[in-house]
């Protein structure tokens, strides 16, 4: 069977959210309590209302098995070139090493490519080595040192 994409729906929230707590680091930072915790509902209509934000599902015979966003960013560096920031991927935990992963991931490339990007760009916490070894066989190259500052 063939994943299928589309644009998430609020609908699809609860699960959605389920997807990134279900995981060591997200159990951690995510809100899977009911009713679903308004801060998600309002990031999901800010990034619904972006035209540089796409929220994707990604399905299978009808059924989640992963997602993931990608933002397009202008830059005044590297000529004035736009770039992909891809952000919040997850396969649902049934469907990991089924190699759906790297179909999304070639899927959001082409997206990206289609937006005019010359860059696709992604972080990965460094408590996740497996996910790391995933994006250098796709052939993402950690070319610089990054930073955060939670606030």
């Amino acid at each position: 069977m063939e994943l299928t994409y589309r644009k998430a729906q609020e609908s699809d929230l609860k699960e959605l959210v389920a997807m990134l707590a279900n995981d060591p680091l997200g159990s951690k930072r995510e809100d899977s309590a009911s009713p679903l915790n308004q801060l998600y509902i309002d990031a999901f209509q800010a990034i619904d209302r972006d035209p540089n934000n796409q929220l994707l599902v990604v399905e299978l015979a009808g059924g989640l098995v992963g997602m993931l966003q990608l933002t397009y960013i202008p830059y005044l560096s590297h000529t004035g070139s736009w770039r992909c920031l891809v952000e919040g991927v997850r396969v649902h935990e049934n469907y990991r090493g089924s190699g759906f992963g790297e179909q999304i991931f070639q899927h959001a490339i082409g997206l990206a490519k289609d937006r005019g990007c010359k860059l696709v760009q992604l972080t990965s916490d460094k408590q996740r080595p497996d996910a790391i070894r995933f994006y250098e066989k796709l052939g993402f190259v950690a070319s610089h040192e990054g930073f955060k500052l939670s606030l």
